[in-house]
């Protein structure tokens, strides 16, 4: 056990290492000042695919509608990615509804295994404006969504912007879990942009103009993913403008999103999230992968093994306390950007979320995942 005992402990302080690096990464990224100085000139287009969301789809309309911009800079592209209950219909409505805004329902074209980038690349050629936004039908924005990005890109005159997503949680421990999990993506997002490495974004709030797509080439070279149209898109733009690129940290431009009630569910949804990381194409971000992926795995087999008594539970205890301490500093900087005031790491959480980690990134390496009602193999 002494070759394990030193092995853990390494990884632990390649871990911590990495961790403090996030953390004073997060620091220097400061948040925008909105002044309202200038009336608001950036027009939009919002892009929205979707499949089966006739649930979700209502409080996403009606946060569209409570938009404070003129309804002249915006136009919405809906896309139905062969929808089997009433999306479609519910839409319809809205749009019949609020025609002071430029609305299309446009039906997705499948070309590729990737529906969503297929959804985004239909509406493309029918985009009026420059600068595009990503969300999803899952989704709420806030009334100062578009107000916010256009003062920053009055001031700033990025081509890539990046914004927060959280969760809209109820109050128990399996949506608290899902929330502490968001945050710590979240943190990472930010604090790889204060180092000078973005690797990571969520296309439920992400913005780009059209004329950055096309040099970029859109989601060429990446359409065998099934997902990834917010990432990879991200770092084939580092790697040819990284100065292009913005984080947009402001209460106004955080997307609230749902998080999943059905554990089979949250699990498919995470197996998803973690098979891009196989097609990183950043040294560090797949280096923290690794060592994140070690970390919790190496919890996992030592409490195993002081369970069955190879290993000193003590070692076990510090590494964990350890590993609890950096956690909790950088997810304690990403809640209270993300509004949710006074918070602490629960134990218990702390305890699970190795096992879940670890069992989350096996998996996707060998497992494929269901996804809106379609299964996607690796």
């Amino acid at each position: 056990m002494e070759i394990f005992t030193i092995i853990l402990y390494l990884i632990l302080a390649l871990y911590a290492v990495l961790m403090v690096q996030l953390i004073l990464g997060y620091n220097k990224v400061k948040s925008f000042k909105t002044i309202r100085a200038a009336a608001p000139k950036t027009a939009f287009t919002i892009i929205v695919p979707f499949r089966n969301e006739a649930k979700n789809l209502p409080k996403l309309l009606a946060s569209f509608s409570k938009l404070n911009y003129p309804h002249e800079l915006i136009e919405i592209i809906m896309v139905d990615d062969f929808s089997t209950d009433l999306s479609e219909r519910i839409c319809i409505r809205w749009r019949m509804e609020h025609d002071t805004i430029d609305t299309t329902l446009l039906e997705n074209l499948r070309l590729t295994d990737s529906p969503k980038k297929d959804a985004i690349a239909r509406a493309m050629p029918i985009v009026k404006h420059d600068w595009i936004i990503t969300t999803d039908a899952d989704c709420t924005v806030p009334k100062n969504w578009l107000l916010t990005i256009d003062e920053y890109i009055q001031k700033h005159q990025p081509e890539m912007i990046i914004g927060a997503v959280t969760y809209t949680t109820k109050n128990n421990w399996f949506h608290q879990f899902q929330q502490l999990d968001l945050l710590s993506l979240q943190g990472t997002t930010i604090g790889s942009f204060g180092l000078g490495k973005p690797f990571m974004c969520n296309g439920a709030n992400l913005a780009y103009t059209k004329k950055f797509f096309t040099e970029l080439d859109g989601f060429n070279g990446n359409q065998n993913r099934a997902s990834g149209d917010d990432v990879f898109l991200l770092q084939k733009a580092v790697k040819q403008s990284p100065e292009k690129i913005h984080y947009l940290k402001h209460s106004q431009n955080i997307v609230k999103t749902k998080p999943e009630n059905d554990l089979f569910d949250f699990f498919q949804q995470r197996v998803r999230w973690a098979s891009k990381t196989t097609g990183y194409q950043s040294y560090y971000a797949k280096l923290l992968a690794v060592v994140v992926f070690l970390m919790n795995l190496g919890l996992v087999v030592g409490l195993w093994f002081a369970v069955c008594g190879f290993f000193n539970f003590s070692i076990w205890l510090g590494v964990f306390s350890a590993k609890y301490l950096v956690d909790y500093a950088l997810l304690y900087k990403a809640n209270q950007y993300l509004g949710k005031g006074r918070w602490i790491l629960p134990l218990a959480s702390a305890v699970v979320y190795p096992f879940y980690s670890s069992l989350v990134g096996i998996y996707s390496l060998f497992g494929g995942f269901n996804w809106k009602g379609r299964k996607f193999s690796r």
